[in-house]
């Protein structure tokens, strides 16, 4: 299978890169540097003319939730706008199947007796971010819709692993962790712990992401996540208690979000039925990895 991964050198797109010529896929990364800018709609339809890939998988965009409060019109731009350049490009090249990843920030603000989250759970969103996510989703849906474009919308939710930056907590706290190791330090600065995420290891995710575009329902959306939550205060114990020297958390008020939703957890039973897929790595082992990463880059 040929495929096409827009954000091909992010976090995710250099798993799924990795994922998809494991499994013999031939694969063409685009990213910010390296192929058209998402708002280029010319460019986008000349990429997805000359390739014809018979897979896109879009992961390109602005992800970060937090920034997205100081950026929402540049947020919305590239989050919305690039998404339908994107789209309208693989109509045009007959692409026969897309993955868009969107985001389950897109639920927003939800009560406990909602969760878990499933893909008919209202869409709330509190951050720019997750409006310009929204706008994205629909797009895709509009495309199966209005062009036949046979295209899997994705909410992804919190996920985790190595190569992630560290405007995202696990990897923040690990880098922070790693340092003090280095430099003798014993506090270890953190944001508001009382958040709980669902978290999923990113080789679980894109695992999930390939089998979508084989078995996936086209204009259909689909929760990527571990059924699971746990509080922020948890995951950074849980990276505290593997740290080489002891350390305490304690809380920094620059590192507040303006908004922060309380308690995300999803229901992937949908995923499941239509392709079989399970979370396979457990979070112990992600965050062990991440740390021995951070270990690394504070090294050189």
């Amino acid at each position: 299978m040929k495929a096409l991964i827009t954000g091909a050198a992010g976090f995710v797109g250099r798993h799924l890169t990795a994922h998809l010529e494991s499994l013999g896929d031939v694969v063409h990364g685009v990213d910010r540097d390296n192929g058209p800018d998402l708002l280029d709609a010319d460019g986008c339809l000349a990429l997805l003319d000359e390739l014809r890939p018979d897979a896109v998988y879009h992961l390109g965009g602005f992800s970060d939730v937090g920034g997205s409060w100081s950026t929402p019109n540049a947020t919305f731009r590239v989050n919305a706008e690039g998404t339908l350049n994107v789209l309208q490009a693989c109509v045009s090249a007959g692409v026969r199947r897309v993955v868009a990843v969107s985001s389950a920030d897109v639920y927003g603000r939800v009560t406990m007796s909602e969760l878990p989250l499933t893909e008919d759970n209202p869409l709330r969103p509190v951050s720019p971010y997750a409006a310009s996510k929204i706008a994205a989703d629909y797009l895709a849906l509009q495309a199966h819709f209005g062009y036949g474009l046979e295209v899997m919308r994705v909410r992804a939710f919190n996920h985790l692993g190595t190569g992630q930056t560290n405007r995202f907590v696990a990897p923040a706290l690990a880098e922070r962790i790693a340092l003090n190791e280095l430099e003798g330090g014993e506090v270890v600065p953190v944001g508001n712990m009382t958040p709980r995420r669902d978290f999923t290891d990113v080789r679980d995710v894109v695992r999930a992401y390939r089998l979508l575009i084989e078995h996936g329902e086209p204009g259909e959306a689909y929760n990527v996540c571990s059924g699971h939550d746990i509080a922020i205060s948890e995951l950074a114990d849980r990276l505290v208690a593997k740290a080489a020297r002891p350390m305490r958390l304690e809380g920094d008020p620059s590192l507040q979000r303006p908004v922060d939703v309380p308690v995300l957890r999803g229901d992937y039973t949908k995923l499941n039925k239509a392709t079989g897929w399970d979370p396979e790595i457990d979070l112990d082992q992600t965050l062990s990895d991440l740390l021995e990463e951070w270990r690394s880059r504070v090294e050189i």
